[in-house]
């Protein structure tokens, strides 16, 4: 029911998958009588859809903790709660971000020898992509946090992209040693003396060049990093239809330059990288872009799908134990 769209972008998103991939059900959650109608205009098959109803909705304005403790029986809440239960495997969203944080840490809890979720997405890059995290979850992160952000930031990672020691940087105002402060450079510490694959310190151009497959940050530098390089794409964006519309010539340049401006588009479409995980949890929280069309939002339930079949959660508790104990061992 949350984001900018609410069942409009939901419902077909959720029927596209549904044609897409063989065997996978979806619960859609919320307002019933809304949910229906929906379904109705889109002449839905009910073969592989199930509806739970939830009487209220958490809006995209309000205080999590507010919407902890007043909205038990939002659809935020009952979809988290089904996921608690086992009635489904993973829960999407486009709501509320600190909401679904709240709410699904304090139904979900965190996995054992976790401190903190984190926030992780995947980002563009000229080799492919990088996965970040934290991007907003934390805005006071500890060196032990940090390491544990690197653990399950390079699970995740080696999950979704079939790599098999993923490498770790570590966001940083410069890549030599003596940069940082000392919370970074203690999570240097700890990473460097990890079976990790830990590269060192990296700066921000190093996340859209693609350096290293993992870039960890406290969730304040992260979401700061991630709401810049949206800032940056928006400002090309308006200065490229800017100089194309400035006159007949540039028009007609601009029709010439329209398969390449397409193949660009394409490449760098937030769309394809829509759907941020809250890693660190005793399931799987998707979190959508709030403002996701349908091809979004499709991409964010796969990504769901993608982290069931790798079953994700499990993977960071048994590397985690197994870097903790070697620490231990040492």
């Amino acid at each position: 029911m949350g984001g900018d769209h609410g069942v409009q972008v939901v419902v077909p998103a959720a029927l596209q998958v549904l044609n897409e991939l063989e065997g996978l059900r979806l619960i859609l959650v919320g307002d019933e009588d809304k949910i229906r109608l929906e379904l109705s205009k889109n002449n839905a098959s009910m073969d592989r859809i199930e509806i739970q109803h939830a009487s209220q909705q958490v809006e995209m304005d309000e205080l999590p903790s507010h919407a902890l403790r007043g909205k038990k029986d939002s659809s935020m809440r009952v979809a988290i709660n089904l996921v608690k239960e086992g009635k489904a495997n993973a829960c999407v969203s486009a709501g509320n971000t600190g909401a679904l944080m709240a709410t699904a840490r304090y139904v979900l809890k965190t996995l054992p020898g976790i401190d903190r979720p984190a926030i992780i997405s995947a980002m563009p890059a000229i080799k492919g992509h990088t996965h970040v995290l934290d991007l907003g979850a934390n805005v006071d992160s500890s060196a032990d946090n940090l390491f544990e952000f690197a653990v399950m930031g390079s699970v995740l990672t080696s999950a979704i992209d079939n790599i098999a020691n993923p490498s770790i940087g570590l966001l940083n105002i410069g890549e030599e040693e003596i940069k940082g402060n000392e919370r970074i450079k203690e999570a240097a510490r700890m990473l460097n003396d990890s079976s990790l694959n830990y590269v060192g310190f990296v700066e921000g151009d190093a996340i859209f060049r693609g350096d290293v497959d993992v870039v960890v940050c406290d969730g304040f530098i992260g979401n700061i990093a991630l709401k810049s390089s949206e800032g940056v794409a928006k400002m090309i964006t308006h200065y490229m239809k800017q100089e194309f519309n400035r006159n007949l010539i540039t028009r007609l340049l601009g029709l010439l330059a329209m398969p390449v401006l397409k193949a660009f588009k394409k490449r760098v479409d937030p769309r394809n990288y829509n759907g941020a995980t809250f890693v660190g949890l005793q399931g799987i929280v998707i979190k959508s872009h709030g403002g996701a069309d349908v091809v979004a939002y499709v991409t964010a339930i796969k990504e769901a799908v993608h982290e069931i079949k790798k079953n994700v959660p499990e993977m960071i508790t048994h590397q985690l134990d197994d870097l903790l104990s070697s620490r231990e061992t040492a």
